[in-house]
C-alpha cells in the first residue's frame, strides 16, 4: 500500500498536538533511507516512526537492527500490525526525549545512527538531547523545518547563522541533503521541510577545556545580535567574575576584535575563546 493508502486503510487522523504530518511521497521516503547509509549490523534508531513506510526501507538490511521509537499508542498498534513480519524491527513505544541510548549502545556494542521525521515542536530540544549522547551516535539523518536546517548548516556572517549552528559544527559536520515540499505531506504543513546529515566528530572541531563554559558563552555572544561582542559579554552571568581588563586580554590572546558581533565568530573562534575565557574563571573564582 502507499502512505496514503495506509493512513485511510486505519483511519488515520492526524494529531494536532503531537505535530503529526506524513510524509507520503515514496521517493523521498526512499531517498531518506539511502541517506542513512544503513550496513550490516547496523543499530537504527528511528524517530517517529509513524506509519512504518521509511520503517521498513530501513529494514531492507535484514542484518541491521531498527528500533522504530513512536509516542501515539494508535500509531504503536498500526505499527505492530503491519511490521510484525519483519525480524529485525522492534517497537518501542515511548518519548524520544526520554530514550535511552546509553544503555542501547552497551547492549548493542555498536554505535547508533538515527533517522527520523521530527516534529517541529521538539526539534531544537532533541538535537541538544542527541548532542549528549554524540559519542555513541555516529550519524543522524533528521526531516525538520527547513529554517531550522539552514540555521544548522549557516555559516559565520549570515542571517541564519547562530547558535544552534555553531554548536552543532563545533560537534559534528553538517550537510542539508535535500529541501521537501509541503505538498509531499499529509496533512500539508504551512512551512517547508529539509533533510539534514549530521555525522558526530571523534574529537570535536577545537578541543574544549570545559563544554558547558563553550555552551554558554556561544548563547551570550548571541544574546542580542546587533550588540557588540563585547558588549554582550560584559552582561554575561558566566563572567561575572571576570573583569573587564581580563576579558580584553582574552579577546587579545585569540586575535578577536571585541568590537566585532558574535555572529561574525566562526566555530572555532568560540572554540579559542571559551578555552581561554575557562582559565579566567577558574582564577577568578579562586582569587
Amino acid at each position: 500500500m502507499t502512505p496514503l493508502e495506509i493512513l485511510h486503510y486505519y483511519a488515520i487522523k492526524p494529531r494536532k498536538k503531537l505535530g503529526q504530518s506524513f510524509l507520503v511521497n515514496q521517493d523521498t521516503i526512499k531517498k531518506i533511507a539511502l541517506g542513512a547509509d544503513v550496513q550490516k549490523d547496523d543499530i537504527i534508531v528511528e524517530i517517529g516512526a509513524g506509519i512504518g513506510v521509511l520503517t521498513e526501507y530501513l529494514a531492507q538490511n535484514n542484518s541491521a537492527k531498527i528500533i522504530a521509537v513512536e509516542l501515539d499508542d494508535e500509531l504503536v498498534k498500526v505499527l505492530e500490525d503491519r511490521l510484525s513480519k519483519y525480524q529485525n524491527i522492534q517497537i518501542h513505544h515511548g518519548n524520544i526525549l526520554k530514550f535511552d541510548f546509553q544503555s542501547l549502545a552497551e547492549s548493542q556494542r555498536h554505535k547508533i545512527k538515527v533517522v527520523g521525521n521530527i516534529p517541529y515542536n521538539i526539534s531544537s530540544p532533541l538535537l541538544f538531547y542527541l548532542l549528549t549522547f554524540r559519542h555513541l551516535i555516529s550519524s543522524c539523518v533528521l526531516m525538520m523545518q527547513k529554517e531550522l536546517i539552514d540555521r544548522l548548516v549557516a555559516s559565520p556572517g549570515t542571517k541564519s547563522y547562530g547558535v544552534p549552528s555553531v554548536i552543532l559544527q563545533m560537534f559534528a559536520t553538517v550537510e542539508k541533503i535535500m529541501t521537501i515540499p509541503a505538498s509531499y505531506f499529509h496533512p500539508r504543513p504551512q512551512v517547508e521541510s529539509s533533510v539534514v546529515k549530521c555525522i558526530f566528530k571523534e574529537q570535536s572541531l577545537v578541543k574544549l577545556e570545559d563544554e558547558d563554559i563553550f555552551i554558554r558563552l556561544v548563547r551570550d555572544a548571541f544574546a542580542q545580535r546587533r550588540k557588540m561582542l563585547t558588549n554582550n559579554l560584559k552582561h554575561s552571568k558566566l563572567l561575572e567574575g571576570v573583569s573587564d581588563a581580563l576579558l580584553h586580554e582574552a579577546l587579545t590572546r585569540t586575535g578577536i576584535d571585541g568590537q566585532r558581533r558574535g555572529e561574525t565568530l566562526s566555530v572555532a573562534e568560540f572554540g579559542l575563546l571559551s578555552n581561554i575565557l575557562h582559565h579566567f574563571i577558574q582564577r577568578s573564582s579562586t582569587d
